[in-house]
């Protein structure tokens, strides 16, 4: 099993990529693809709300003590996973929902909207599963500087890249340089 890791000093706890069907997974790569950039572990697995409800709830309710800083639960259609998982444990869980061929994703994100007060989980877009994974690196980057380093520089390169981007739309239809 993935624990936290020692490296120049520095601890990262793992993450927890938890989906409701293994369907999800091409879902969650994108999630997966960002905490690789990071160097930030996880861990991946198929638990769902409504197949395995204490399986999923003992996951949870153990997943601290297993080394985990916070919770992706990818889910679609009656998305509740986000709120099982929530209910279990004191992390951070993070709500990825999925589109689905009912309502294109927006039935996810109404099924896990409501969650009731002292319960909280937070929404990333439909299929956003790199926003959920930079959602955990600033989780972890709060508490761990060079992580904190790692995601300052990923914005500054997105922040470059836009505005080559810009310079060069300017250049081909304003002429401008």
């Amino acid at each position: 099993m993935l624990g936290a890791y020692r490296e120049k000093d520095t601890y990262v706890k793992k993450i927890a990529i938890v989906m409701g069907s293994k369907s999800d997974l091409d879902k969650a790569k994108a999630a997966t693809e960002i905490l690789d950039k990071f160097g930030v572990p996880y861990a991946v697995r198929v638990l769902s709300a409504h197949r395995t409800p204490d399986e999923a709830a003992e996951f949870a309710r153990s997943a601290r003590s297993n080394g985990f800083a916070a919770i992706i639960a990818v889910a679609g259609k009656a998305a509740h996973l986000g709120g099982v998982l929530a209910a279990a444990t004191t992390l951070p869980v993070i709500a990825l929902p999925v589109s689905t061929s009912f309502l294109d994703g927006l039935d996810s994100v109404l099924s896990i909207l409501p969650m009731p007060s002292g319960v909280p989980v937070a929404v990333m877009g439909v299929n956003a599963g790199a926003n959920a994974g930079l959602f955990c690196v600033r989780v972890l980057a709060a508490s761990d500087d060079k992580l904190d380093k790692k995601y300052a520089e990923y914005v500054e390169n997105m922040r470059k890249s836009t505005l080559a981007d810009d310079a060069a739309v300017r250049a081909q239809f304003n002429g401008d340089n």
